[in-house]
């Protein structure tokens, strides 16, 4: 994803950006990859009031080549997302990263409650977050009930 967004937020405070998504076959089993290229639009808003951040991130991906033997893709992605943030770098987040599969009509909604922390890791500063994520709805083949998040994200500040 590659957001174009103005420099300072809206009069009412809104943060937004809008740009493309790229899907890669980079998968290294046949379960993990779609086996397609796909492309699509994206945007992103967001609102920080205080220690609350707030808001939604979309997108919508289409197939345009890749392996003949596997479906096609058109998916739209939607997670509405608000984050409490303490003083100490610590923060708490709900999800709900929902994917609907316009191929095979089905939709996929993990609820996702998840604990982060800014830290550094030698002179990278980071963000450390798990937590657990509940599958509210999903293909048949899909996973279901309880699963466990975690992420690593390397923050690069001005």
């Amino acid at each position: 994803m590659e957001f174009f967004s103005p420099k300072a937020p809206t009069q009412g405070g809104w943060i937004w950006g809008v740009g493309p998504v790229f899907l890669l076959p980079t998968g290294s089993d046949d379960l993990l990859t779609a086996e397609q290229w796909g492309a699509g639009p994206t945007a992103v808003a967001l609102k920080q009031q205080g220690p609350w951040t707030f808001g939604a991130l979309g997108n919508h991906i289409w197939s345009f080549t890749g392996d003949d033997d596997r479906a096609d893709i058109s998916s739209t992605f939607i997670q509405p997302f608000t984050t409490y943030t303490w003083p100490s770098g610590w923060s708490l987040t709900a999800t709900a990263d929902s994917t609907y599969d316009w191929q095979g009509d089905q939709w996929t909604i993990p609820l996702g409650l998840f604990a982060g922390k800014v830290t550094k890791v030698g002179s990278q500063l980071v963000q450390l977050v798990i937590g657990p994520r509940y599958y509210a709805d999903s293909a048949q083949s899909g996973p279901h009930g309880w699963g466990v998040r975690a992420n690593v994200v390397l923050l690069f500040p001005k």
